[in-house]
């Protein structure tokens, strides 16, 4: 993460959009007050949640042909 100058309160207002468009793309943003650091404005972390395997186990039951050709007179109707 880049970091830039500080920016002071008034600039960072007038210039949120472009500042949070800045801080998304990676860079840190130091917001000032007199001069003085009061703020960092940085980006978000994404979340990964850990998958979970089996999470239905035992909950749905699938037939042992589900995967069977459908009988011929599916398909006559089908027309």
């Amino acid at each position: 993460m880049s970091a830039m100058p500080a920016i002071n309160i008034h600039e960072a207002k007038t210039h949120l959009s472009r500042l949070v468009e800045q801080a998304a793309a990676g860079q840190e943003i130091t917001i000032a007050k007199a001069g003085k650091p009061m703020a960092r404005l940085v980006p978000l972390e994404a979340t990964v949640r850990p998958k979970t395997l089996g999470l239905l186990a035992g909950k749905l039951d699938i037939a042992d042909d589900f995967d069977a050709p459908l009988p011929d007179a599916f398909w006559q109707g089908a027309r």
